[in-house]
């Protein structure tokens, strides 16, 4: 049975600094935890997605928010490994991602899904549209509201209180990647499958490709290190 990548002796935010690729399988697994106001909840994350940089930059991804470029918006994603980039979508829908790479280089991991282990009381609270435990995270949107995030959050350090983040140790469980969930053109496409899930685990979302979009209706606004509705 494989193990995890050793990394003992190495500081977290070290480990951040990879390539958010090479990261995603190693967060698989791991617990975030916030301690809110409300009281702590905790996700055990069973499904990530990779987003890399601007169009100018070594590593271009088509789908991620830095494209374009830095803006105001997207500045966490060029910051510290180990700090929030949550972003508002849609009007109603907050995601949250947790930055990789170099500091000065865009990448990110968009927290998909994950399994509530401590905290589920307070996660119902504030999901009581979850109509199973498996639902309280199945899904970014789901999963920043049940860790309690916003946009006022973006940019804070998930490695410090009132976040903490653990990665897993042990044997490592069986993982699948694919192309990512609901994103248009080439960033959708098999040669960007950059997300990676828990095989099997009842709290991984579901696959939707993008939908295509009318020409008579005006693009939505772009989502979060992708460029589409979570």
């Amino acid at each position: 049975m494989n193990e995890y990548p050793s990394t003992a002796g190495r500081p977290l935010r070290e480990i951040l600094t990879g390539d958010a690729r090479e990261l995603a399988p190693l967060l698989l697994g791991a617990v975030l935890t916030h301690e809110s106001r409300e009281g702590p909840v905790s996700v055990r994350l069973t499904e990530v997605e990779a987003y890399l940089g601007p169009e100018d930059s070594l590593h271009p991804d088509p789908a991620s928010h830095t494209f374009r470029g830095q803006t105001p918006r997207n500045a966490p994603m060029f910051g510290p490994a180990g700090h929030l980039y949550v972003y508002f979508t849609y009007g109603m829908h907050h995601c949250t991602n947790i930055v990789c790479g170099p500091e000065g280089v865009a990448s990110a991991l968009l927290l998909r899904a994950g399994e509530i282990v401590e905290g589920v009381g307070l996660a119902q609270l504030r999901r009581p549209t979850s109509k199973t435990p498996a639902d309280l995270a199945r899904g970014p949107a789901r999963l920043a509201k049940a860790l309690g995030l916003t946009t006022a959050d973006s940019g804070r350090d998930a490695l410090a209180a009132p976040f903490r983040l653990v990665l897993p140790s042990g044997p490592a469980p069986d993982i699948s990647s694919g192309p990512r969930v609901g994103v248009s053109g080439a960033g959708g496409s098999d040669e960007y499958a950059w997300r990676f899930w828990l095989t099997g685990d009842p709290t991984v979302s579901a696959y939707k490709a993008a939908q295509p979009r009318s020409r008579a209706r005006k693009p939505p606004v772009s989502g979060s290190a992708g460029f589409h509705k979570r």
